[in-house]
Formats: C-alpha cells, structure tokens, sequence
C-alpha cells in the first residue's frame, strides 16, 4: 500500500504553501480511482468544487462541494471521482505543531466526517486566509485551525448514547431541509415533543439556538453555490431560502466576516 509524502496528493496542485508545521495544498482531483493509500501526517481534506467518493475500512463517503473530512496518518483509504472538475483544499499537521500547541488527536481515530457548520465555515475562512497571504496569515491560520481541531474534538467526545433521539433526528431533518425554514411548532410536531422542551434544550446539543443554527446551514450551503460565477447573489439568496438578497448579504458576513462578492473573488 502506497503512502503518500507530505504535500503530496494525486491530482494536479496548483497551491503549495508551507507554513510552521503547516502544509497547505489546493489541487485539482485529475484520477478517476486512486487504490488504497495512507498519507504520512495527520491531515484535513475539504472539498472546494466538484465531487469524490471516499472509502475506507468501515464506512464510504460521498463528498460534494463543502465536504469536510480529517483522516488521521494511519488511515487507509481510496477516492473515485465522477466526470466533471473536482477542487480540494488540504492541511497536513506535523507533529512539532501539534506539541507546541498542547493538542492531541489520539482520540480522534481514522477518518472523520465532520459535519458540524461551525467547523465548516471555520475552513472557509481557513481558506481564505491562505490565499490572502499576508504578514498575519500565519497567526490566523493557526488561530482557525486550534478552533477549528477543538470544535471536532468537543463534538467527537460528546457521548453519541446521552444524547436523545429527537436530537439526532433534529439534526438529519435540519440539514436535509436547509431550503425549508421549518417553525418551532412544526418541528415539534414532527418529533412529538413540546416546544418549550425543543426550544430550552436545543443550545444544548447544536451549541446554538434554532435560528442561530438555521443560519449557519444556510450560510454554509450558500458557500458552496459561490463557487458558480454562474449564479447571482440573488440567485443564492433564493436558494437557500433568504428572505432576500440583503438579508443573505448581511447573514454571511456576520458568520465569514466578508461580504458573499468578497469571498468568490478569492475562490479563483
């Protein structure tokens, strides 16, 4: 089984940038099936256009534009790509950053899907602090991804049995209905649990309120739109179920501290 070297991932990479215990890669997925492999270092793949499929041992992952996975250095696995141009976006960890930082990832074994919208846009940002390259991108940079490690962390430690089944079942309808704003009452309908329990106990398990969390996915979604200059701002706003354009401008640059036109600029 091949092992992949830091920095090295098979597709055509158009970014290398190599921070203190950081490597940075933007590469295009140019194979339609990449065999079983490992890659040295701990790493992060977030999928910035396109499609893959991923497998590994236990699971497949079918990965579309905003896709976040971590694989831990051990973890063997392989990618078919369909038809069509397929953009990733990756961080390999070295071992001196993760000691220097006080982290460990022991307990975040092999791969990882990581779904939460705050970590999701935590990478975006990530992203866009690597293309902005100035004299604070590394500060940042390390900033966002000690977050970004904590947020997964937390997450991943949180024991899967405490938490009830009209939580989880929350969580599947909330991001298979990101176009609709579904209300209090009709959530609680749905679940068959009062809407002041749903509503006290929400922050609980999402870290946020209803709304809060509704906007994040929204958010997120639309930063996976951005990527078609295709599409219009009012277009994305319609999409995901803005009550309009201003509405959708003001959400995303309170959760990506930059408006959606600053953003796609720096996607190319």
């Amino acid at each position: 089984m091949k092992q992949l070297q830091t920095g090295q991932f098979f597709g055509q990479t158009n970014r290398h940038i190599q921070l203190d215990g950081l490597t940075i890669t933007d590469t295009e997925y140019t194979h339609e099936k990449v065999d079983w492999h490992y890659h040295e270092k701990p790493y992060f793949t977030f999928i910035l256009q396109g499609k893959v499929l991923e497998g590994n041992k236990n699971e497949i992952h079918e990965c579309a534009a905003g896709s976040l996975l971590f694989h831990n250095w051990d973890d063997a696995h392989y990618n078919i790509k369909p038809p069509g141009f397929t953009r990733g976006f990756h961080i390999e960890i070295d071992q001196n950053w993760l000691h220097r930082f006080d982290i460990s990832l022991d307990n975040l074994k092999g791969n990882i899907a990581v779904e939460t919208p705050d970590a999701k846009m935590l990478f975006y940002k990530l992203f866009t602090e690597s293309k902005i390259e100035n004299n604070f991108t590394n500060t940042v940079i390390n900033s966002l991804l000690i977050n970004s490690l904590e947020n997964i962390k937390n997450r991943n430690e949180q024991n899967y049995s405490s938490i009830p089944n009209w939580a989880k079942t929350l969580k599947e309808i909330l991001h298979e209905n990101i176009a609709d704003d579904l209300s209090l009452l009709q959530l609680s309908g749905i679940l068959n649990i009062h809407p002041v329990h749903l509503s006290r106990y929400f922050p609980k398990y999402f870290g946020c309120t209803l709304g809060e969390y509704n906007r994040k996915l929204k958010v997120e979604k639309s930063l996976a739109l951005l990527i078609d200059k295709d599409k219009s701002m009012a277009e994305i706003a319609y999409e995901t179920n803005f009550s309009d354009q201003s509405h959708y401008i003001r959400c995303f640059k309170e959760q990506m501290g930059q408006t959606p036109l600053q953003y796609r600029k720096l996607l190319f």
